[in-house]
């Protein structure tokens, strides 16, 4: 049980780490945020989904036209969970991600 507890709180401290790195957010962890962090664990989605598809909400908030009207910044990981969904159905190749990553730096 200890080694699970330990693998759950690094997966949390992960999410966050990688959500509050990703361009567009404020950067900052609310309660909530942790949370749903947990059941993310909980449901057992892998860390690498939801990093893709942060980083797949990220592009397609910065990669638009010049003479689009601005965004406001995301102030929750809540706002990812609908593309956290669609990347888990997905079929696409890990290199599409690590493009946009590349794309995004």
């Amino acid at each position: 049980m200890e080694a699970n507890h330990r693998s759950r709180e690094e997966y949390v401290r992960k999410v966050l780490d990688a959500y509050r790195q990703t361009p567009g957010t404020t950067g900052n962890i609310r309660h909530q945020d942790r949370l749903l962090a947990a059941a993310l664990h909980d449901l057992a989605i892998p860390l690498k989904t939801v990093e893709n598809a942060l980083v797949l909400a990220a592009a397609r908030r910065l990669l638009r036209p010049a003479d689009a009207p601005p965004l406001a910044t995301v102030r929750s990981l809540a706002y990812f969970q609908p593309v956290i969904d669609e990347v888990q159905e997905l079929k696409v190749s890990d290199d599409y991600f690590q493009h946009l990553r590349r794309r995004l730096d």
